[in-house]
């Protein structure tokens, strides 16, 4: 019974396996926002539901996540609100709401983290460049307890060592060699085939 209610839960709030994509097109579609200019911006936006985003030429790091999941079909401002509609409980409390709220829940990277973890593929924390790869989402502490996030995408450092990494850290939506700059606090994989 408890299978079938979690099954029912998964099919009614659209978390599935059956759209899924290489980690090179999720690199892909990161590296492409890259082309595009865009203000870090961390204000807080009305945006529309389903679907919705930030104006073009503003975001955050997690904007680099979103962005890149909707070129491929997936809107992870639905996916994250319905699931913490639903499980409320299992997320942060760390800005005092009382309720989901759709214009920024998907938007806040412990969210992220808490939803990757539930859906997706909890991967090795290391220092080894070889557990990184194209698709792979990172997260990491910037210090104080300042969270951050992107992608690991298909291109290498100029070492050849280590794949890099498309996010936006306050210079806009960048391919950076950062991978080890800070310390890794999550690494996940979510709806990427292996």
């Amino acid at each position: 019974m408890k299978l079938v209610t979690t099954l029912l839960l998964v099919a009614s709030i659209g978390i599935t396996t059956a759209q899924t994509f290489t980690g090179k097109q999720l690199s892909d579609a990161a590296m492409e926002l890259t082309k595009q200019d865009v203000s870090y911006d961390p204000s807080y936006f009305r945006i529309a539901y389903p679907l919705g985003d930030v104006p073009a030429n503003k975001g955050v790091c997690t904007d680099v996540i979103i962005r890149a999941y909707r070129k491929l079909g997936i809107d992870l401002q639905r996916e994250v609100h319905e699931d913490m509609k639903a499980n409320f409980h299992r997320y942060p409390k760390n800005w005092g709401l009382k309720k989901p709220d759709p214009n920024i829940d998907h938007r806040r990277v412990p969210n992220l983290m808490v939803f990757f973890a539930r859906f997706g593929r909890v991967k090795t924390i290391s220092q080894d460049p070889a557990d990184y790869v194209p698709g792979d989402i990172v997260c990491w502490d910037l210090g104080r307890g300042t969270p951050h996030i992107g992608i690991i995408v298909n291109k290498k450092s100029d070492n050849g060592e280590r794949h890099l990494v498309v996010h936006n850290i306050g210079a806009g939506q960048v391919i950076a060699d950062c991978l080890f700059e800070y310390r890794i606090t999550g690494h996940y994989s979510y709806r990427v085939k292996f």
